[in-house]
């Protein structure tokens, strides 16, 4: 006699695959959050304006440190230009705001493979360093730079000051400008800080 057993039902994998997948996205994302958030940013620790023998000085420290791609690319030949920008303005109840000074300041950063050294130059400025470190530290600092006469301004009047830090992705070759605009890697900058001056 034959006996007939229940069909058993059948289960797709598919599901079970679904949530295994989900799981490790979820994953992925937790521990890349992290550095997504920090890997394009130049925080500002300092800045300040004094007066130095008939000259208005700025001084800035931010804290700058290079991603892997931006390093990658220096290895590979690609230079970097950094922008150094300030401005100085004095507020008008009245009218548009008088923008006293408007600075930017290009450095551009490349490694020689030959002598292994990197170079920083700028306008005449021209320096070697041995390591990418030391590269980070020379831009990360504004010693005492000149950016007014004193006596272009008006003495106890308020003036607002801003400096802002960030990389230039308009100087990179035509087909990594493209690159960079879908990329976090190459978006490297300070937000602008503002803060009061009074001569």
């Amino acid at each position: 006699m034959a006996v007939t057993l229940p069909a058993r039902r059948r289960t797709s994998a598919f599901p079970a695959l679904a949530r295994s997948a989900l799981a490790w996205l979820a994953l992925v994302l937790v521990l890349a959050l992290p550095h997504v958030a920090h890997a394009d940013s130049i925080a500002l620790r300092s800045a300040e304006l004094h007066e130095e023998d008939g000259d208005v000085m700025l001084s800035a420290e931010f804290d700058v440190s290079l991603n892997a791609t931006l390093e990658e690319a220096l290895a590979n030949g690609i230079p970097l230009y950094f922008d150094l920008s300030f401005t100085l303005t004095r507020p008008r109840w009245y009218w548009l705001d008088d923008k006293v000074v408007d600075q930017v300041t290009t450095y551009r950063v490349a490694f020689a493979p030959l002598t292994r050294q990197y170079r920083v130059t700028s306008g005449l400025m021209a320096q070697s360093f041995g390591t990418l470190g030391e590269v980070e530290r020379f831009l990360a600092r504004v010693s005492s730079r000149p950016v007014a006469r004193a006596s272009e301004l008006a003495k106890g009047t308020h003036y607002e000051a801003a400096v802002r830090l960030r990389l230039d992705t308009s100087q990179l070759p035509k087909p990594l400008q493209v690159s960079a605009l879908g990329s976090r890697d190459w978006q490297l900058s300070s937000e602008w800080h503002r803060w009061g001056f009074t001569p």
